[in-house]
């Protein structure tokens, strides 16, 4: 269907001052919604279906053959094969001129591939690849590294100065908690604008297609110390959803501090450490954690300030890992651009044996998602975080950590040690005279009994905060939220933990 609507753009295309931009994606989704989903599955030659993780990898884009080589600015793209079964249809915008991308065989290395599985670029028929990744000279003048990548479904991720690649973005969620069968709705067509010389950004639009689902996508990327995303969308229904996921989020996070795993080495091991939402005034924290069996959780808000999946532990010494550094994993912070209404930020935690499996969730869900065939616009900015991450002007949590200290918990009983800093701690007076002022706020939501709480200076800095609260159903998850407080001011945000059952 896609290929019929891009056929008839490029008919209408030559008009005198046209300029190809976000309007005509959206005019192509506009018209793909309108129609029956057909589905855009091009066979796969077997050869590349049987191919193994390992195997695939060996398939590499010759960067001598990058796209604008030489610029700002580099694009290199990903063989189809073992997973990655769905072609994209990449074209290039440069000036006056739209053009689709084709395959080159000299452009692809296959390593092993030719001998071991008689794979050969020069006999493969393949219509175009099945992702891209733009590459710049992020950390330094000498190299231009991976920036971007856009692989699989709609799921993109980004990297700031420092940073390593950890949690993705996508650009819709749908039916992710609630709804049955999850559908993933896949990028079908890119639209990538050359960027001009000294720019400090580029521009991809991208065409989405599913079976409930269409719509168009603007990204602006702009790398930095923190890279920034303009996202700008426009999607069509085809059909009602019974969840509708906006700017999802999706990590990995296996053991924590919260959660340790008896037998690795590595006292943490995740990619997100905890959820951040900022709305109506407040800052939420809920730690994450490897739950059980799936554990869906939301917070309902009027507006919404922000929200994002985040990495706060920074340092190598909570990880002990020299080959994945998990201290250098982005946080995704989303913040909206305009009003967007009331609506929940939800979070689905799976449970996963590994740190291979992406198990968190997240995502804005709207309290009115679009009827069929009415559109829905939606910007908001993607920030790819390291150290300076997004988090209130008070005061946050620095760890959160769970089990019994020298003294035995009673039967149903959980401990919690929760460690704050931050401006509004660091500015009480030195001399202990305002100590006796700060107390915890605990707020049992579900399926728990407060028994002690209290708060003290931490001798390394900030604050602690103990409690003792009691679970009378173990076989329910437990829900509480506590925050310091000085008088009537609040000293920092609200940390809200979901316990899952035992």
């Amino acid at each position: 269907m896609w290929r019929t609507l891009w056929l008839s753009l490029c008919l209408a295309w030559p008009l005198a001052g046209w300029a190809f931009g976000f309007d005509d994606v959206a005019a192509l989704a506009q018209r793909q919604a309108a129609a029956p989903w057909q589905g855009t599955a091009t066979p796969m030659p077997g050869a590349l279906a049987r191919l193994t993780y390992d195997e695939a990898r060996e398939i590499r884009y010759r960067p001598d053959h990058a796209v604008w080589r030489g610029g700002d600015f580099e694009l290199q793209f990903f063989h189809r094969g073992y997973v990655q079964r769905d072609l994209v249809a990449v074209h290039l915008v440069e000036g006056d001129q739209v053009r689709r991308m084709g395959y080159d065989p000299a452009a692809w290395d296959f390593g092993t591939l030719g001998p071991k599985r008689g794979l050969n670029p020069d006999q493969l028929d393949e219509p175009g690849p099945a992702g891209f990744r733009i590459h710049h000279a992020l950390n330094g003048p000498a190299y231009k590294d991976e920036l971007v990548v856009f692989l699989g479904a709609s799921y993109f991720r980004a990297l700031g100065r420092g940073q390593r690649y950890g949690l993705s973005a996508r650009a819709l969620a749908i039916d992710t908690v609630g709804g049955g069968p999850e559908e993933f709705p896949r990028f079908t067509a890119f639209w990538i604008e050359r960027p001009a010389p000294g720019a400090d950004g580029v521009t991809v639009y991208a065409l989405l297609d599913s079976p409930r689902a269409s719509g168009a996508w603007q990204f602006v990327i702009r790398p930095g110390e923190d890279t920034v995303m303009d996202v700008r969308a426009r999607l069509f229904l085809r059909a009602p959803v019974a969840m509708l996921g906006l700017a999802p989020l999706t990590s990995m996070y296996q053991h924590g501090e919260n959660q340790p795993r008896p037998g690795d080495f590595r006292p943490e091991v995740h990619d997100s450490d905890g959820l951040s939402v900022a709305a109506d005034g407040e800052w939420l924290w809920r730690p994450l954690v490897n739950p059980g069996t799936p554990l869906a959780s939301s917070f309902q808000v009027r507006r919404l300030q922000g929200f994002g999946l985040m990495q706060r532990d920074r340092r190598f010494a909570a990880y002990e890992d020299d080959e994945a550094h998990y201290e250098r994993r982005p946080s995704a912070w989303v913040e909206p651009v305009g009003d967007w209404g009331p609506g929940r930020v939800v979070l689905l935690q799976l449970p996963t044996p590994d740190e291979t499996h992406d198990n968190i969730v997240a995502a804005w869900q709207p309290d009115r998602p679009p009827a069929p065939g009415e559109a829905l616009d939606l910007a908001y900015r993607l920030h790819w975080q390291g150290e300076q991450a997004a988090r209130p002007a008070t005061g946050w949590t620095v760890q959160s950590r769970r089990g019994r200290g020298w003294a035995a918990p009673t039967p149903g009983e959980l401990q919690f040690i929760v460690d704050f800093d931050g401006p509004a701690l660091q500015a009480l007076p030195a001399d202990g005279s305002a100590d006796a002022a700060v107390a915890p706020v605990i707020t049992p939501l579900a399926n728990a009994r407060v028994l002690q709480a209290h708060a003290w200076r931490h001798p390394a800095g900030g604050w602690r905060m103990a409690l003792r609260v009691q679970r009378p159903d173990p076989a329910q998850p437990m829900e509480l939220r506590a925050f310091l407080q000085r008088g009537a001011q609040a000293l920092t945000e609200t940390w809200t933990a979901l316990i899952p059952q035992d």
